[in-house]
Order: C-alpha cells, then sequence, then structure tokens
C-alpha cells in the first residue's frame, strides 16, 4: 500500500500510475494540484512535508487541522468526505 501524505491510498487511485505516481513520489506536484494550486503544490503535502519536515499530516498533533477537514473532493458528497476523513485519519495514525 502506497500512503499519501494525507493518507489516502495512492496505488487504489485510478489516476496512480497514469496521471500520478503519488504524491510523495512527485513530492506533491499532482496533477490536480498542477492545475489548481498557485504554487502547484498540494497544500497537505506542502504543508506537512515541505513545511513541518513530517513523513506525513499523521505526525502531526493538530490531525485532522482545519486544512485537512475542508480540502474535499468536489466530487464526493458530504457523507462521503466525512467517511474519508474517518478512514484516513485512522491510516495515518496506524502508520505512527
Amino acid at each position: 500500500m502506497i500512503l499519501s501524505a494525507c493518507g489516502l491510498i495512492c496505488d487504489e487511485c485510478e489516476f496512480y500510475g497514469k496521471e500520478c505516481n503519488g504524491c510523495n513520489a512527485v513530492k506533491g506536484q499532482t496533477f490536480w494540484a498542477k492545475e489548481m494550486m498557485p504554487d502547484q503544490t498540494c497544500p497537505l503535502f506542502n504543508c506537512s512535508v515541505n513545511g513541518k519536515g513530517f513523513k506525513s499530516c499523521g505526525n502531526c498533533a493538530e490531525l485532522p487541522c482545519k486544512m485537512f477537514r475542508e480540502m474535499k473532493d468536489p466530487n464526493s458528497t458530504d457523507e462521503e468526505h466525512k467517511l474519508s476523513l474517518m478512514q484516513r485519519v485512522g491510516r495515518l495514525k496506524a502508520t505512527q
């Protein structure tokens, strides 16, 4: 299992191996971040890895912080987002 800095399972993503090789491999510059973010880097990766020097958000005492909770896939429902948050936080805490 390849885990992203925010707890997503990279190798289960439909874009893995095509448009993205996982956030750690691309240093947070995922295809969507390149298109949507001013600095072309995922804000969660930028904060946890680049900013705080952590391996992932799981190392942060503030998990789940406001940014973590508010970054939502626009294609998911509120219920799906809440479930995803719980799963991701659980994965990240389990790897610490």
